[in-house]
């Protein structure tokens, strides 16, 4: 959220692993109860992609609240665009980790305080800590660990450790990635070289969102023994 907005605060890695919001729950959270239905209208812009925005929750959120959430509907790119040049366009943002360092820089979000999130100690360990089950996991990239907390609330810089504040509470996971057809290749696809093999020329292709389709691109050129990252 813009400094200059609400107090409830709410600011999503290779969606591959995941897609975090900052979302209406926090604002649950924080405190808000159904007692703003007494008060002037409150309506709250909840900037992300479309496919988060769901008319239902909105709904039942406003029927709980008192508080209308409005949409505002834009791809990827422009809810990093937006989130940086034009902070004063939205009160929430659903946002993804491997936004943050573009955006967390620039001042314009507050962390969410974890003491206001009921369930923040039951966030995975895969993001907060880089582990599953104990066991450390690889941490190319953006991973979650790098940017999910914040020095200070209004703070431009990640925390290596954990913190008070979050840069976003994740909510929403999915796999954006390659579909292979084994009806028409009509052997094992084992290794994410096969994306370069000149047999699929022409018949291949990655995600259309640059910095999803990128990390394909990547473990593709690894895979292949060209170059190590």
């Amino acid at each position: 959220m813009s400094d200059d907005t609400n107090e409830s605060t709410f600011g999503l890695q290779r969606r591959a692993l995941l897609k975090g919001a900052t979302g209406m729950a926090g604002i649950l959270a924080a405190g808000m109860a159904p007692a703003v239905h007494a008060q002037e209208k409150i309506v709250l812009r909840y900037l992300g992609t479309a496919v988060n925005q769901d008319k239902a929750i909105g709904d039942k959120f406003k029927a709980d609240t008192g508080i209308e959430i409005q949409y505002v509907a834009v791809t990827t790119d422009d809810v990093t665009k937006r989130a940086v040049t034009a902070p004063n366009s939205f009160d929430l943002i659903d946002t993804e980790f491997f936004s943050l360092k573009k955006i967390v820089p620039t001042g314009n979000l507050k962390g969410i305080d974890t003491k206001k999130i009921k369930n923040a100690d039951k966030i995975t360990s895969l993001f907060t800590k880089g582990e599953v089950a104990g066991k450390k996991v690889g941490d190319q990239g953006t991973a979650p660990k790098k940017v999910i907390y914040l020095e200070g609330e209004k703070s431009k810089k990640f925390s290596a450790t954990p913190t008070q504040f979050m840069s976003l509470i994740p909510t929403v996971y999915n796999a954006d990635t390659l579909g292979i057809r084994p009806d028409l290749i009509k052997r094992p696809i084992e290794s994410w070289a096969e994306l370069l093999n000149p047999e699929f020329k022409g018949k291949a292709a990655i995600l259309n969102i640059p910095s999803i389709g990128i990390m394909d691109a990547a473990m593709v050129v690894e895979a292949a023994g060209l170059y190590k990252y």
